[in-house]
């Protein structure tokens, strides 16, 4: 048990500092090591239990480095898990980091029952984290949903609530969500705004997950301006790439190339473009109907 629980620490922390291999390699070594008849007794002395979170992260982290499809058999997994043990706390937990995957592969209406799930448990039970964040997230589905007001109201309802529970970490991961919602809407000055200070407060964190995202969005802020700024665009497309590759994070890689691309077609670098995209879309062997995959293969068709 205490070695579960190592590996569950270690994988967590190397999750968001963005070490996704290495915190796959530490999450699967603690699933290994679950046995589902000890895993009550350790829920109610942590609070949670580390099997259930070596799963919910496990689905994260795959997902991360390419893997889609297996992410979401883990996700079910840490589900089934927690839902076998009847401890509603690691329940909590794997329905947050579910939320978080299917934002993740742009599935708005999962996104908002996992959240609509996690807000109603949270609530009976009087876990005010999960109720900031249940908020949070379902604010989030609506604005996809182009409910952009209402869903940003519930978002910045939400984070508050999870700031005053004194989690202050997780201010900043609420920051890029919430910069795409915000840009969504319209508010370019303010999504960027957004992105700045979840950059500030990643660097000063040492954290990694999502980073790449957080470039890829501000490029995409500043093609928004009256008069675009390309070329400031491009500089923050080719800084998440180098992120993501660094990571070995080959789902962000995906979106940051899928952007870059896109802005060298509407210059005239369809060449270019195809070079840059049609590498990482082949190395994928799963999840082609995500919305990511299917969106890269729309945009090789274009430039073929």
């Amino acid at each position: 048990m205490p070695l579960l629980e190592a590996d569950a620490a270690l994988g967590t922390t190397l999750f968001y500092m963005g070490e996704y291999t290495a915190a796959r390699a530490h999450l699967e070594q603690g699933i290994v090591l679950t046995d589902p008849t000890v895993q009550r007794a350790q829920g109610f002395r942590h609070g949670y239990a580390p099997g259930v979170s070596c799963l919910a992260l496990a689905a994260n982290t795959l997902w991360c480095l390419g893997y889609p499809a297996q992410a979401v058999r883990r996700s079910q997994e840490a589900l089934a898990l927690a839902q076998e043990l009847a401890h509603p706390y690691s329940l909590a937990v794997a329905q947050h980091y579910a939320a978080i995957l299917h934002d993740r592969r742009r599935e708005a209406p999962v996104v908002q029952a996992q959240a609509e799930a996690f807000l109603t448990l949270a609530t009976a039970q009087g876990f005010p984290l999960y109720v900031g964040l249940g908020t949070f997230w379902r604010g989030k589905a609506l604005a996809v949903h182009g409910r952009g007001d209402v869903g940003l109201t519930q978002m910045n309802q939400g984070l508050a609530a999870v700031v005053a529970t004194g989690l202050t970490l997780a201010r900043p991961l609420c920051l890029v969500p919430l910069a795409e919602a915000v840009g969504k809407a319209g508010q370019i000055a303010e999504g960027l705004h957004l992105l700045a200070e979840a950059l500030a407060a990643f660097e000063a964190n040492e954290q990694g997950d999502g980073l790449p995202e957080m470039y890829r969005l501000q490029g995409e802020f500043l093609l928004c301006h009256a008069i675009p700024d390309a070329a400031q665009s491009e500089a923050c497309f080719q800084q998440a790439l180098a992120i993501a590759r660094r990571q070995q994070a080959k789902s962000w890689e995906l979106r940051a190339a899928t952007s870059l691309s896109r802005l060298w077609q509407r210059q005239g670098k369809r060449d270019e473009a195809r070079e840059l995209l049609a590498p990482i879309y082949g190395w994928f062997t799963e999840g082609f109907d995500t919305a990511d995959l299917e969106e890269a293969k729309a945009l090789l068709e274009e430039l073929t």
